[in-house]
Parts: C-alpha cells; sequence; structure tokens
C-alpha cells in the first residue's frame, strides 16, 4: 500500500508562452432563423368575431353561476339549525301529523335533485328568522311558515308565526312553545 509520501508529485502546468488572439464579435449574440421567412403570396382572411357564439357562452356561464348560487344559499337555509329543529318537531308533533299523515318531511324539488327547497331568510346574528318550506305527509301536502324575531341583542326570539297551510286550505297554527332556537 502507497502512502502520501511515496506518490510522485506533480506541479501545476506553467501558463502558456503564447496567449490565444482575442475574439472580438460584431454583432449581438441573438438565435438567428434557420432560415429565410417565406414571402406571403396573399393576405390572411381577417377574422369575423362570432358575436352569437361570445354571448351564448356568456349566457350559460351566468346561468350556471346563478344555478350554483340558488343551490348554494339553499344547502346553507336548510343546514340551518333552526329549519332542521322546525322540521324535527312538525315530524313528531300530533297535529300535524293529524294533518298531514305519518312520515311528515320537507318535500323534494325536482330541480334541486331530490333536495327541499327552503324559501326566505335566516339571520340569527341580525335576530331575525323568516322562511317557508313545502312539506309532506302520507295524507297532504302544505306549506310550513315560521317567522322569529329578537328585538334586541341578548334575548330570546320570539316566535310570531308558526303555521302550516296545506294544499287544499286546511290551516294548523302550531304551538310557539315546542321550537326553542
Amino acid at each position: 500500500m502507497a502512502t502520501t509520501s511515496e506518490l510522485p508529485r506533480t506541479l501545476p502546468r506553467p501558463p502558456p508562452s503564447v496567449q490565444p488572439d482575442p475574439v472580438t464579435f460584431t454583432s449581438p449574440a441573438k438565435p438567428r432563423a434557420y432560415y429565410a421567412r417565406p414571402t406571403p403570396t396573399r393576405e390572411l382572411p381577417s377574422v369575423k368575431i362570432q358575436w352569437g357564439v361570445i354571448a351564448g357562452f356568456g349566457v350559460a356561464g351566468l346561468a350556471a353561476w346563478a344555478a350554483f348560487l340558488l343551490y348554494a344559499t339553499n344547502q346553507e337555509r336548510l343546514s340551518s339549525s333552526v329549519v332542521r329543529k322546525v322540521l324535527r318537531d312538525i315530524r313528531v308533533d300530533p297535529e300535524a301529523v293529524r294533518l298531514l299523515g305519518d312520515g311528515v318531511r320537507a318535500a323534494p324539488e325536482w330541480w334541486l335533485n331530490g333536495q327541499p327547497y327552503v324559501n326566505g331568510a335566516i339571520n340569527l346574528l341580525q335576530g331575525s328568522v323568516d322562511f317557508s318550506v313545502r312539506v309532506k305527509g302520507s295524507l297532504r301536502e302544505g306549506i310550513l311558515y315560521f317567522t322569529s324575531i329578537r328585538k334586541t341583542k341578548g334575548q330570546q326570539f320570539e316566535i310570531l308565526r308558526y303555521k302550516i297551510i296545506t294544499d287544499d286550505g286546511h290551516v294548523l297554527h302550531l304551538h310557539a312553545d315546542n321550537v326553542e332556537h
């Protein structure tokens, strides 16, 4: 095994005695085309703007945006604690079951892919709840109306309207003491 003292030592090469001539460039160093651009034999046609197609895509985009906004706000109202509590209360309320039949639930809408539509506004922070939802049972269908306000911050909500009006005209005023929010 060789040690470092036994290896031959090589010195760096000396600089060349004759220096190469410096190269001077006469033009900028940018890429050039490999071939000459062909000359056009005729003018290019002018492109006509298809305003009908642009308007069609614009209307379709706005309609899709509006449909998504409708679906998203309905899902927000449907998942509200007030709506869920009211729907749960009418499901077990004996007067509502007597009027509508068994299996009282929110009626699905075909245009919402089977989800019920909740009409109205729910603003718990501002102290106002006002919505209506279509409900159905085994006997009848109708619309549930619920309105509640809170006059000042920190107080309980006061229920102003809590009733079901069926399609054949029956009106059922539900008891406000069944609902707490």
